[in-house]
């Protein structure tokens, strides 16, 4: 009787779920597990260590938070490397092509929110608030040129606005036009609700230093999509 080889399968290889030679396909098999694309979120900004991606994906146990890094990290999204001294931990962070999605979650965002469903009290994390405000800048606006400074209670933001875009980056500094030293979601009623920066100032839920006149010109920069019509019942 005539032999024949068997191949086994590659258990270590990541296994696919859809045998679909589609991009789309393919990148659902990268980043379509539950969690995946907010941890990608999640380190758009900078690495973060595993407690701080814990920490601000609080529906998210440790034991998938692992899981969704390990496969991001095997799919050469995500790379982990330990900080030098003094600090000397360990961090996660995108690779250069991880980063290249930032386009494609901003797109699936603005996408998304046109929907009847979106919530906009639900919580928002620092570096998604931040993210939204790169999602959102009207291609209409003012051509303004500004440095600001974003203070929540557990971290800091430094954004330059420019007629090309809006960069931002971690960190605090000095030199800013505006700073807004306030809560996220106080945050988010400020730039896409319009609440006036004296109501919120009264409450004590924003502290608001620099050109006033300047910062409103920033929140005229933003505007969420229009929704869609509800189903009809």
């Amino acid at each position: 009787m005539k032999s024949e080889k068997i191949t086994l399968p590659d258990e270590s290889a990541p296994k696919r779920w859809y045998q679909d030679a589609c991009g789309a396909a393919l990148a659902l098999e990268f980043v379509g597990e539950r969690w995946a694309l907010l941890v990608i979120r999640e380190l758009m900004l900078g690495p973060r260590r595993f407690s701080e991606l814990r920490a601000d994906l609080p529906g998210l146990s440790a034991n998938v938070l692992t899981q969704r890094l390990d496969g991001l990290e095997r799919s050469g999204v995500v790379q982990r490397r330990r900080l030098p001294p003094p600090a000397a931990v360990q961090v996660y962070e995108l690779t250069d092509w991880g980063r290249e999605a930032e386009p494609i979650f901003h797109a699936l965002g603005r996408w998304a929110l046109r929907s009847p469903s979106h919530d906009p009290a639900l919580p928002l994390s620092p570096v998604s608030a931040m993210l939204s405000l790169r999602m959102m800048l009207r291609a209409d606006r003012e051509p303004l040129s500004m440095t600001l400074r974003f203070r929540f209670p557990a971290a800091v933001f430094t954004g330059h606005l420019s007629p090309t875009g809006l960069q931002i980056e971690r960190g605090d500094g000095a030199g800013a036009d505006v700073v807004f030293d306030t809560d996220t979601g106080t945050f988010i009623g400020l730039i896409y609700g319009k609440r006036p920066f004296g109501a919120a100032e009264a409450e004590g839920r924003l502290r608001l230093e620099g050109d006033r006149a300047l910062a409103q010109r920033f929140i005229d920069c933003f505007a969420l999509p229009p929704k869609l019509p509800a189903p009809a019942d």
